[in-house]
This record gives structure tokens, C-alpha cells and sequence, in this order.
């Protein structure tokens, strides 16, 4: 049988935590907490189980919750979109992501995307018989060369695909970014998919930017966002789009038979939890505490650490502590320094040569954290500083 998709095996995250768990090592690889989600939260959801609300839900997703993502919006962005037309709940947001993907995206479109990227959206536009044209990022911010991204632009192109704010590179778009991708897309009447799912975890009192704020740009978009990254419950796989009718439209046409309902009693616990729409005024403040805590007990290692705006990863350059790609330096680093980090290039279709860069995720415990750069400070210096 031919592969559909023949260069994909296992994710670098399945073979990292793999290591992870073969080595006992910290586990700084995989983008998941290692705490609890809110107590209030837990209840909602196991109560709305003894509520009786154990069967499918509508296929849009259930109707309070929809609402409470439109008031939450309104809140934060200006405007309220149809909770009946433009909102629809996912099975997280890679799930929204793919059937996005495919509800936008021809045979021999092509398809413009922004490296190093999450590594669902490659897979999701070959599926679709999509066509991708990666733009590599500018270094070492990770920022959007715009210029570079117009030039990309052909009469075949249909979509461009965003991340913002940005995993791995931990940029956020600012007013010109914004500006910029305004015009790209409206001269060139592309669709955009805009990623948004770390959309609370900004640092440094920077606003997030998004799409869904200019009317222009949201006629022409499709918005992801996830309550697993936002509510420390990735595990839980709830996400939503947000998009104008038609495109939600055709969204839902793949949506239906991709998986048709998300889980009820999560939907109903979501929307109760949301009625207190202070849930998310301290993310940010939260995880950059975490940030902050984490490069703050590195600064005595070999690990440099690049800029970071938002998410909860922070990016590291490991150069001054060996010459090894970073898929060779994160296995053996799991192995013998008790650590397990993530490698950048396979974020990348054809990584930059000599990039020396692996991926940590801060969203842990402070002792956990704590221990990790001990690790990492001593795999520095073996003998001594």
C-alpha cells in the first residue's frame, strides 16, 4: 500500500517523552502541565456528568458554551460573533485545525505557512492535496519577514496559515505585523488560518493581537483556540473556531463527519466555569512568573536564552555546550544530564543548517523547574564552573 503520508513516523514529542520515560528524566519536552486545573473547573465537569449530560452534543457544540465563547470575545477583542453561526467547538484545537485545513484547501492549492511551524499543519495540508510553501521566520526572534511572505504569494496560492502567539519561536505579532498581514491578504484575497491557542499566556504586558478584531481580516479567517492550552487540562481535548458564517459553514461539512460532537459533560462544565469571565485575567501574569523563574535559575548554565513574548515554551541555544544536531543532542541529553527538551528542526520541512536550538516547556511545578536547571547547570560545567 502507498503512504499517504510517507515521510511521517512517530512525533518528536512521542519519541522525546519516550526518552523521557525510558531515562527517568524531567520531562521539559512535551507541551503539558504537570498540575491540576482549577478545582472549581474539575467539579463543574463531574457534576455536569451527574446532571445527566452523558449523550451527544450538537454538532456545532453545546449552545451555552458557544455563547460564552461569543461573550468572552466581545470582552476581549470588540466583537461578539454569532454563537449559532461562527462559533463551533473542537476536539482541541489540532482537531480544528485539520478539519479547517481541509474544508479550505484543494488539490494543488497552495499553501503558505510560517517556519518553524506546529508540526499538525504540514501533515493536514498534504492530505489535502495542498501544496505547502514554507516561509522560514527571521532569526533569532523569530519574527515575520513580510516582505518575504508577499514574494511568496502566487496566483495558486489559497491560504496562509498564522501562529500567534508563535510555538516554538515565542514571538507575538505586533500592530505592524498585524497591518501587514491585513494587507497581504486582503490584496491577494487569500483565506487565513490564524493558530491563536496561547492567546492569555503574553508576557511583559504586551496585547494580544488578534485577527478577530479587524472585520476585514475576520471576513477572510478561520481562528483556533484551545481550552486545554488556557485551562491547564490538555488531556480534556476541548477546543473552538471562530469564523464567519460561510466559511463555518464549510468548516462544519467535514467538521460532521471528521467527528461529528465533542465530549457533553466538558462542554457544559466549560460554560459554567466561563460565566466568571475573570478565569482568564491572570494567565498571563501566571506563566510569565513561570518564565521568569525557570531562566532565571538557568542564567549559570551554558544555555542561552532567545527571546520569549508568549507561550508557555521558552527557546534555548545550546551551542556553547556541544556541536551535535538537536535531535542527537536532546536524546543524549535525556539520557545522561536527566532532562528531556524538544529539538526545533522538526518543526521545519528543510531546518536552517547549524541551528543549535531545542524547545523547553515551563509549564510546571516550581520544583520541577527548579530541579531541571540544576540539571542543565550542571551538564555545563561537568567539573565545576
Amino acid at each position: 500500500m502507498t503512504s499517504k503520508l510517507p515521510d511521517s513516523g512517530p512525533s518528536i514529542f512521542a519519541v522525546m517523552t519516550a526518552a523521557a520515560i525510558e531515562h527517568k528524566a524531567i520531562n521539559l519536552a512535551q507541551g503539558f502541565p504537570n498540575f491540576d486545573p482549577d478545582p472549581r473547573l474539575r467539579h463543574l465537569i463531574a457534576q455536569a456528568m451527574e446532571d445527566g449530560y452523558n449523550q451527544y452534543a450538537p454538532m456545532p457544540g453545546w449552545l451555552p458554551l458557544r455563547e460564552a465563547v461569543a461573550d468572552k470575545i466581545g470582552r476581549c477583542y470588540g466583537r461578539v460573533p454569532d454563537p449559532a453561526s461562527e462559533v463551533t467547538i473542537t476536539a482541541g484545537a489540532t482537531q480544528g485545525l485539520y478539519a479547517a485545513i481541509q474544508a479550505m484547501v484543494h488539490p494543488g492549492d497552495e499553501v503558505i505557512l510560517l517556519e518553524p511551524a506546529y508540526d499538525s499543519y504540514l501533515p493536514s495540508i498534504l492530505l489535502a492535496g495542498g501544496v505547502p510553501v514554507p516561509v522560514p521566520l527571521s532569526l533569532p526572534e523569530f519574527r515575520v519577514d513580510w516582505d518575504r511572505v508577499r514574494k511568496s504569494v502566487t496566483p495558486r496560492t489559497r491560504l496562509l496559515i498564522t501562529n500567534n502567539p508563535h510555538n516554538p519561536g515565542g514571538s507575538v505579532f505586533t500592530a505592524d505585523d498585524l497591518r501587514k498581514l491585513r494587507d497581504i491578504v486582503l490584496e491577494n484575497r487569500l483565506l487565513l488560518l490564524s493558530d491563536e491557542v496561547y492567546e492569555h499566556l503574553i508576557f511583559d504586558d504586551r496585547p494580544h493581537l488578534s485577527v478577530l478584531a479587524d472585520p476585514d481580516l475576520f471576513a477572510r479567517s478561520m481562528v483556533t483556540f484551545s481550552f486545554g492550552k488556557t485551562f491547564h487540562a490538555t488531556g480534556w481535548k476541548t477546543g473552538y473556531i471562530v469564523a464567519p458564517a460561510s466559511l463555518t459553514s464549510e468548516f462544519r461539512k467535514v467538521h460532521q463527519f471528521n467527528l461529528f460532537s465533542v465530549h457533553t459533560p466538558s462542554q457544559v462544565g466549560l460554560a459554567r466555569y466561563m460565566e466568571d469571565q475573570r478565569v482568564w485575567d491572570e494567565l498571563g501574569a501566571f506563566y510569565q512568573a513561570k518564565r521568569d523563574f525557570f531562566l532565571g535559575a538557568l542564567a549559570g548554565s551554558a544555555f542561552r536564552a532567545l527571546p520569549c513574548q508568549g507561550t508557555y515554551f521558552a527557546l534555548l541555544d545550546y551551542s556553547a555546550l556541544s556541536d551535535e544536531n538537536d535531535r542527537t543532542f536532546c536524546l543524549r541529553f535525556a539520557e545522561e544530564c536527566g532532562v528531556a527538551l524538544i529539538p526545533i528542526s522538526p518543526f521545519y520541512r528543510e531546518a536552517p543548517p547549524g541551528m543549535r536550538i531545542v524547545r523547553v516547556c515551563f509549564a510546571k511545578t516550581e520544583e520541577v523547574l527548579r530541579q531541571a536547571a540544576e540539571r542543565m547547570v550542571s551538564a555545563s560545567y561537568p567539573d565545576g564552573p
